[in-house]
């Protein structure tokens, strides 16, 4: 029997200097500091393949995968209680790996992470109780809720992320990353230290 009580943090920035590293040592800091297991997905370092080739493809409704960190991916993903997503958002959406982790390791078929059925889309991450989205923008945050379409929260978490069967996400950007004062940036990652994850 698996024990949950688990979070999964999936990281999706390739520069390790980069403000979003920052947000991924302050959450695994919190985490160490609270004595939770987790573990990271990080997609660059791991050179995820965010795109389908033929033969993954052809495998897509059988729920199968010839992708071995597609398979590894899904599996940590049904075995946590809890996700963090950690990402920028660039041209007001998911970043193109970030959107490839979604669409390859979101696997069609009982016990994976949705069924289709007459009515849509049932998601079978059930299990996955809480969700983070950390994310950093060019634009302020508010421009970007009134003025962009509001994409991370209309799209990603309440229809991707629902559609999953994760339910309950709280969404937290830090916007006007590349005007912002040193200041704002450690006020940020001090909010994020106290996150309740």
């Amino acid at each position: 029997m698996t024990i949950l009580n688990n979070v999964l943090v999936i990281y999706c920035h390739p520069y390790i200097k980069s403000f979003n590293h920052a947000v991924l040592e302050t959450v695994e800091n919190n985490l160490d500091q609270k004595h939770k297991n987790y573990h990271v997905i990080d997609l660059y370092l791991d050179q995820f393949q965010p795109f389908y080739d033929l033969k993954e493809l052809e495998l897509f409704h059988t729920g199968e995968s010839h992708d071995v960190l597609t398979k590894q991916y899904l599996s940590l993903l049904k075995h946590a209680d809890e996700v963090v997503f950690i990402t920028p958002i660039w041209w007001n959406g998911i970043p193109g790996m970030l959107k490839g982790f979604i669409d390859k390791v979101m696997k069609e078929g009982v016990g994976l992470s949705h069924t289709v059925t007459k009515t849509g889309i049932h998601g079978e991450l059930t299990n996955i109780n809480k969700a983070f989205v950390l994310t950093t923008s060019t634009s302020p945050t508010f421009y970007f809720k009134l003025f962009m379409g509001n994409g991370i929260k209309k799209i990603f978490i309440n229809k991707t992320l629902k559609q999953l069967g994760i339910r309950k996400a709280r969404w937290i950007n830090f916007g006007h990353i590349s005007n912002s004062s040193f200041k704002s940036r450690k006020k940020y990652l001090n909010k994020i230290s106290k996150l309740d994850v």
